[in-house]
């Protein structure tokens, strides 16, 4: 006599990255497999599976599905429910529900192998379509309208699909069942060529124009996934010098598409964690050393040992490059300070004069995304900007809060953060917070976000100085503030970052600039630190900042200012080379200005001691973009230099870090007439003798084993490369970013933290 089987049927709730990558076919492939019964839909919150059929078996589709689930998802909970049994006999994909939005938004991927393959067969009907996409590739944050995420809530909705496209998308055993930017040369987006005025131009082969273009030097636009790039050919020198002067970009170094590793390897050097992380799915802009001789034009990065680099990852950038041309300029397509043009109907007018063709096409960018750029530090990722392919995945924060909050981030590099449960969303790279158009960028992202995640923050967290655009946004916002000090938010963004919540910490922070709560300008920090709050316990002695904003611009004021802190009024009576071309008004000016504290107010930034070392060793006077002196003088550093310059340390409630004794020996080292680069070394060799010292101090004072590195300082992996093995070699626990990056970049993370931590003590 036969039993009967039993048949039980569960509903599951997936949640995670579980919509756009292909995550619905793969559930209805494993379920007919197994020979089960039920349904999968998409709904506001994630994934509903509901299975029917033998006990044992309903529990092996669950564990295979998460032992492999498809390679672009990622699971974060599989909740399962028993439910009553239907009587169903077989498995169907039910259409998406409306809900609230709880899932995971996909960032955009690279094209996969299996597109790739199909975009250059001829045979293909996809054949060099710049538009082929599938379930493991192509486009989604930034085509994304709303969620669930289906095509009628994309700006692929315009586009009806024809017949053959249809029929894939509706086929459960089709790589492309469910791919929402599915289409093809008869039914989807198509190639434009515009003149520099925006006209059309009468082409049937845009694409093939737009490369002949490039192959004679001139500049093309070109709309990728999140934006518009401009781009030239990477090995002519006059190509990359016109845009440079079209685009009022003097220095600040170009980032470059290769057309395949062998490329790349004709003119860098890397590791096999950097080719990992340049072949990504993700496909940042990774930093990598040039090769010297490095046989492009220096104009590129100038007096930078490192290039930019990225693989291409949309079909139409694989579709640029051919036997002549290898490696192009990909930079972002906008003017100096402002966002990154994406709009059909503003490009014209955002590259008027920068660009003399557009290749364009008519798929909509729902939000605009910059590049990530990327590189690593001891085999992990250093991230140095965060956006396409990183955002908008979410980071997990160690524990589930019951107040949502949004974290405006502050003037530079600006990122924003939502709060929700146990995830903190860090938008995508803004910007610099200084003009209205980045605001609006902002204002944008921050509504873009609060629609898609269905998330309705309680307070809103902002920096310390009260008139940032984002503080000023936070302040219009009504909500309850958090007011998080500068360098608070970073010791706190390495601790979210790190998931590090076992208590107090000691947080170095050396950056540009802050506000103290002292009203004075910080940036040479040693706080005693959580997530709630901190104690300032070190920090570099104060010198007056020299016309304020200005003397980040102009590194010679910081350098007359660390002069003055020496000899007084004596400071030019034996002139430094460094202030040849600066006339003896404006020197005695700005010395005046440091003497009354007009417009001179007290600083403790290592950025700006940074500045003013690289003006002393005659580097650089002004700069051309953030950072430029400090970055030059890093490239300068040699590592067989085992000198170091000392600084001085007297102890007290907060203890006092002066630089005055090293910039005392880079003075006679100048007169000396000793190399800059040895010069560069020393001060590196000093700075991280200072910083281990200081630590040491306050491990026996606090009886704290654990140091937090943050701020812009830590971009220079130089610094880094010295600090932390000696930091490790004196037994300390060293947290460094791996998630979100090390500059202002990373700080909306971290005053999110921060509030969070706040409220729920209150």
């Amino acid at each position: 006599m036969k039993t009967a089987t039993t048949i039980v049927r569960k509903r599951l709730r997936v949640t995670g990255v579980v919509q756009g990558v292909g995550f619905r076919p793969h559930v209805y492939n494993l379920a007919s497999r197994l020979g089960l019964a039920g349904f999968v839909l998409n709904d506001g919150a994630g994934v509903v599976v509901e299975l029917e059929g033998p006990p044992e078996v309903v529990a092996e589709f669950v564990t295979q599905l998460q032992a492999a689930p498809p390679p672009r998802a990622r699971l974060d909970a599989v909740e399962e429910e028993e439910v009553a049994p239907a009587g169903e006999d077989a498995f169907v994909i039910k259409e998406s529900v409306p809900g609230a939005a709880a899932t995971l938004v996909s960032p955009d991927l690279a094209t996969c192998g299996d597109c790739l393959d199909e975009l250059l067969e001829a045979a293909d009907r996809r054949y060099r379509y710049p538009f082929i996409n599938c379930t493991n590739c192509g486009p989604r944050f930034t085509i994304i309208q709303g969620v669930p995420y289906d095509r009628p809530k994309t700006t692929m909705s315009s586009f009806a699909m024809c017949p053959a496209c249809r029929a894939e998308y509706d086929d459960p055993g089709n790589r492309r069942f469910h791919a929402q930017p599915n289409a093809c040369p008869a039914c989807g987006p198509s190639l434009a060529l515009w003149d520099g005025a925006g006209k059309p131009l009468e082409t049937d082969d845009a694409l093939g124009d737009a490369k002949q273009f490039l192959f004679d030097g001139l500049v093309v636009a070109v709309k990728g996934l999140g934006g518009y790039h401009l781009a030239c050919d990477a090995t002519s020198a006059e190509a990359v010098e016109k845009l440079r002067s079209r685009k009022y970009r003097e220095d600040k170094p170009f980032a470059v598409m290769a057309r395949d590793v062998a490329v790349v390897r004709r003119y860098c050097d890397f590791n096999d964690d950097e080719l990992a992380l340049l072949t990504s799915e993700k496909r940042p802009i990774v930093l990598l050393r040039k090769l010297e001789p490095c046989h492009l034009p220096e104009a590129i990065a100038p007096r930078n040992r490192y290039l930019g680099v990225m693989l291409p990852y949309a079909p139409l950038h694989h579709l640029l490059f051919d036997d002549d041309v290898e490696i192009l300029v990909m930079t972002s397509g906008n003017r100096a300070d402002e966002p990154i043009a994406y709009r059909d109907d503003k490009v014209v007018e955002h590259l008027a004069g920068i660009a003399d063709y557009y290749l364009a096409h008519d798929r909509a960018i729902a939000r605009r995304v910059d590049d990530s750029v990327t590189r690593v530090f001891r085999g992990r990722e250093y991230p140095i900007r965060r956006s396409r392919g990183y955002v908008p995945l979410p980071l997990e924060l160690g524990r589930a809060y019951k107040t949502s909050v949004l974290a405006v981030g502050a003037e530079l590099k600006n990122t924003f953060c939502f709060t929700k449960g146990s995830q903190a969303f860090v938008s995508h790279h803004v910007g610099d917070m200084e003009n209205v158009a980045t605001l609006e960028a902002f204002e944008e992202g921050v509504a873009h976000f609060r629609d898609v995640f269905d998330v309705e923050p309680a307070a809103v967290a902002r920096d310390l100085h009260p008139d940032y655009l984002a503080s000023r946004y936070a302040l219009a916002t009504g909500l309850p503030e958090v007011v998080v000090q500068h360098h608070h938010a970073h010791v706190a963004s390495v601790l979210a970052d790190a998931g590090y919540y076992e208590g107090k910490v000691i947080g170095v922070v050396f950056d540009g600039a802050g506000l103290g709560d002292d009203g004075a300008v910080w940036g040479g920090e040693f706080l005693v630190a959580d997530l709630a709050g901190y104690e300032r316990a070190a920090h570099l002695k104060y010198v007056p900042l020299p016309g304020g904003d200005a003397a980040a611009r102009e590194p010679w004021r910081m350098a007359l200012s660390w002069l003055r802190a020496l000899h007084g009024d004596d400071a030019l009576k034996r002139p430094l080379p460094f202030l040849d071309d600066i006339p003896e008004g404006r020197r005695e000016m700005v010395l005046e200005a440091a003497a009354k504290g007009v417009n001179a107010p007290p600083t403790s930034s290592m950025g700006r001691l940074f500045d003013a070392v690289a003006a002393l060793a005659g580097l650089r006077n002004f700069i051309n973009y953030e950072g430029q002196a400090a970055l030059e003088l890093e490239q300068l550093a040699a590592p067989d230099e085992e000198g170091a310059y000392e600084f001085s340390y007297e102890k007290g409630k907060p203890s006092i870090i002066d630089a005055a004794p090293v910039v005392e020996a880079v003075v006679a080292d100048v007169r000396a007439g000793v190399a800059p680069g040895v010069i560069a070394t020393r001060f590196h060799n000093g700075v991280a003798a200072i910083v281990a010292d200081v630590a040491a101090a306050l491990r026996d004072e606090y009886g704290l084993e654990t140091v937090a590195l943050g701020g812009g300082c830590f971009q220079n992996i130089t610094l880094l490369n010295k600090l932390v093995p000696t930091l490790e070699g004196a037994g300390f626990k060293v947290l460094i970013h791996e998630r979100v990056p090390t500059n202002d970049g990373g700080l909306s993370l971290g005053q999110a933290a921060v509030a969070l931590a706040r409220l729920e003590k209150d």
